[in-house]
């Protein structure tokens, strides 16, 4: 994310973190050219277009802790990226709420064409009340409306990406003077109900046409979307097993909507802890525990969930926080967890006393804080992390999205020492296929005809 602190709060503080340097483009350039080295299919931004709810009664501690703020747009930087590297691809996240449609298509077909088509788009509905105020929405829609709204946005998109230009429509015949051929470019007439877009698209179709489309919903609702509309979906699931179960019933929705089970692949969030023995890998992990700032971990979850547990010390027991049917399952999995795992209070914790060796004890807030930390994370030398990691993908899991700790420190580790060890064993790509990003990850330039967006190939013909 273009910002210091992302997922792992607090660990920008540590002497060789270098995220603090999100406002120079060198640093984004640098870290695209480590992925690259490894072999990486793509780039991955995350954003918000809003502030997180209040922690405390207000957003003072997101400030503090540089917790997405500043956050920076990184479609801006795409196209540096772009021109500095040759393979890897670039995904941004882009909410519907943030931008028009046809604004949107246009800026995307650009960088598709500035990257030779290694453009892919993360489609969000964003779940900040914020967000929805700072673009003059009252607040948020219910959470299905979000994704009816995003049925229509990327609609609206499909149609100018796919069937406002025929192939073979930019000439650029010098000798006739003839630059386009008029009639195999469309107005597309979109009249919806949040949208009227009358085209035509005004980028010429771009290597890719349609950007490689991700999505990270795991709601009924979210599935559905991507069953429909996604080519790749991100996950963050507690094992392998949890994963398998995720990745079945939306292929099974995949195939209801008329798709192959293959054509949307998952990618398991996991966040890495490397050491050349176990008891190093150990040792590194209790000095990550160390650097995290657990007040932030629990404000980052606070305001994800839309629930304040500000204002409460973080030993304060998770029962006496106010009953409602947000805490309630929150409690409920904080405590499972907490009852599973000895310790759960961690080892600073563990130094004044708290009683960790108790599989009964109450859940706080500080195992909320802990918990996030610790949720996917791998830790182990590069041949137990690359054993794990083959569990994931015998569950179904196509593969991961590195999470930092720190940039570029937690790539470069997972670059030079575990990278290799999965190229040996077949799990991660020696070299890049030729082409697109599409192309590289689906053996095809163009979105595939079982996908809705094909159906307005040649869909506009005739249109004026």
């Amino acid at each position: 994310m273009n910002t210091t602190s992302h997922i792992l709060q607090g660990v920008w503080r540590r002497p060789e973190a270098r995220q603090t340097d999100f406002n120079s483009l060198d640093h984004w350039v640098h870290l695209a050219k480590v992925l690259e080295r490894g072999r990486f299919d793509a780039i991955f931004f995350a954003d918000v277009v809003g502030l997180y709810g209040d922690y405390g009664g207000s957003y003072e501690k997101y400030v503090q802790a540089g917790l997405q703020i500043p956050s920076n747009d990184p479609s801006v930087i795409a196209s540096a990226i772009a021109y500095n590297t040759s393979d890897i691809g670039i995904a941004i996240t882009s909410s519907v709420i943030q931008e028009h449609p046809f604004n949107f298509a246009r800026k995307i077909s650009t960088l598709d064409h500035a990257s030779n088509g290694r453009i892919a788009w993360n489609i969000v509905t964003s779940g900040l009340a914020n967000a929805a105020r700072n673009f003059g929405y009252d607040g948020l829609e219910e959470h299905d409306e979000r994704y009816r709204w995003a049925e229509e946005y990327v609609d609206v998109t499909y149609k100018l990406w796919e069937g406002s230009w025929d192939d073979g429509a930019l000439l650029q015949d010098r000798v006739r003077g003839l630059h386009g051929d008029y009639s195999k470019i469309h107005k597309i007439h979109h009249v919806g109900e949040r949208y009227s877009v009358e085209g035509p698209h005004l980028v010429a179709p771009s290597p890719q046409r349609t950007p490689i489309l991700f999505q990270a919903g795991s709601s009924t609702a979210g599935r559905d979307f991507a069953a429909r509309n996604a080519e790749a979906q991100f996950i963050i699931s507690p094992s392998p097993e949890n994963a398998r179960d995720l990745i079945e019933d939306t292929r099974r929705r995949v195939v209801a909507a008329g798709r192959k089970p293959d054509d949307l692949k998952f990618f398991q969030g996991l966040h890495f802890v490397i050491g050349s023995t176990e008891e190093e890998a150990r040792r590194k992990e209790v000095e990550l525990d160390e650097a995290i700032d657990l007040d932030g971990m629990v404000a980052h979850l606070s305001g994800a969930v839309g629930i304040d547990f500000g204002g409460h010390d973080l030993d304060t027991p998770l029962g006496d926080i106010a009953d409602t049917d947000g805490t309630r399952s929150i409690v409920a999995w904080v405590q499972e967890s907490v009852s599973r795992r000895a310790g759960a209070v961690g080892p600073r914790a563990q130094r004044r006393g708290r009683p960790g060796e108790s599989h009964s004890r109450e859940a706080t807030v500080r195992d909320l804080g802990l918990l996030q930390g610790r949720n996917s994370r791998v830790v182990g030398t590069p041949e137990s992390i690359a054993d794990q990691l083959q569990r994931w993908r015998d569950a179904g899991v196509d593969g991961i999205n590195v999470v930092n700790a720190t940039i570029p420190g937690s790539y470069e580790d997972f670059v030079e020492h575990v990278m290799p060890v999965l190229q040996q064993r077949g799990l991660a790509q020696r070299e890049y296929r030729a082409g697109t990003l599409r192309a590289k990850l689906f053996g095809a330039d163009r979105i595939n005809e079982r996908h809705p967006a094909a159906r307005y190939r040649g869909a506009f013909a005739g249109c004026r």
